[in-house]
């Protein structure tokens, strides 16, 4: 039986990138060491890091006058980093909410400085995202923070806001490299790994150049973006089999065709169970269409009491991950990268038959 892991994360990886993990593990490329057990600082890693930003920058289209940091601590370090190194003598910075990762990163940086939310989506328990032109923004903000996939209300923002001379910044931990974006119009992009890059423990954070070196006074040291800039990201020893790892899943991704191709192939399987969802009364979306993630599709059951039996199919049929968040309840399926059409296609399958068994 085929087992699909529609886990949240950490998720599924592409089934080729383990079978080459594997093949390396014990012995890199005749080196006679793991990448587990290699300097940070030694020829062979070197060369696996440096080709590995070079590879996402290939497949981002990162400007040159970005940085790329391989970073630990999540993306919820980046909650504090963020205001720690962009507030840059500014009192206040602008959030969106638009879900429990944005009220985190919320809660976070206003601890460092005034937070002005520009909107909120929590008056429809975050089933939607606040269109642009209601946004109330502050003209003196620091930046404009926003999250434009938020992994557990299954909300995504397809379009970049446009926010002029102050520097955007995104939590882009459950939609980068699903879908072409353009760097440029950011002036900070951060991403934990665990979703569609790699194995937990790696963060990246892709900044622009003239957004680093001042940081609020008592900025510890491992919190300074140009720190790490400065030290190409090896100022202390970084997430090193995690980021060999990724490495591997960037190649696996231009294999494939990039990020342009991949957002076909993501279209088409949120479409599946998308479609579905919206052809039967027996389960139901929560979230506006307009704001439907690619990523993270959470659906409820008509009658909740039959969750449990629910599930329970599920994993008879091989389909695991799918309960949905504590917080919010039902079901969701992450269909990221890494997920198959033919993942998609035994969900809906198993759906089906649930209805008709249960309807």
């Amino acid at each position: 039986m085929t087992i699909y892991n529609f886990s949240a994360g950490p998720a599924v990886l592409p089934r080729d990138v383990l079978l080459q993990v594997q093949a390396e593990l014990v012995d890199w490329h005749g080196s006679g060491m793991s990448v587990m057990e290699m300097s940070h600082r030694g020829r062979e890693f070197m060369g696996i890091a440096a080709e590995a930003e070079a590879d996402l920058r290939e497949l981002m289209g990162i400007p040159a006058n970005y940085k790329v940091l391989f970073l630990q601590g999540g993306a919820s370090s980046q909650f504090a980093m963020v205001p720690m190194n962009l507030l840059r003598g500014k009192a206040s910075a602008d959030y969106l909410n638009t879900g429990e990762w944005s009220k985190k990163a919320i809660k976070e940086a206003k601890k460092f400085g005034a937070v002005n939310v520009v909107a909120s989506s929590e008056d429809r328990n975050f089933s939607y995202a606040p269109a642009f032109s209601a946004w109330q923004r502050d003209p003196d903000a620091a930046y404009l923070h926003y999250t434009p996939n938020e992994t557990i209300g299954g909300v995504e923002i397809f379009d970049i806001p446009d926010t002029g001379a102050t520097p955007l910044v995104a939590d882009m931990s459950s939609t980068i490299l699903s879908r072409p974006m353009d760097v440029s119009k950011f002036g900070l992009i951060y991403a934990g790994a665990q979703k569609n890059i790699g194995p937990a423990g790696l963060t990246i954070v892709i900044v622009r150049e003239d957004l680093i070196g001042e940081t609020l006074p008592g900025t510890p040291t491992m919190f300074d973006y140009k720190i790490h800039a400065d030290n190409e990201s090896m100022y202390n020893t970084p997430p090193t089999f995690a980021m060999y790892t990724a490495g591997l899943v960037f190649k696996w991704l231009k294999a494939r065709g990039g990020l342009a191709a991949m957002e076909k192939i993501n279209r088409e399987k949120a479409a599946l169970l998308y479609d579905y969802l919206d052809a039967t009364d027996f389960y139901n979306s929560p979230v506006a269409r307009e704001n439907r993630s690619l990523m993270n599709v959470p659906f409820t059951l008509k009658d909740a009491a039959l969750d449990e039996a629910f599930l329970k199919l599920a994993k008879e049929r091989g389909l695991l991950q799918l309960k949905g968040h504590r917080s919010v309840g039902g079901m969701r399926a992450s269909i990221y990268n890494a997920m198959p059409v033919e993942g998609v296609r035994a969900l809906v399958d198993m759906m089906r038959d649930f209805e008709k068994s249960h309807g």
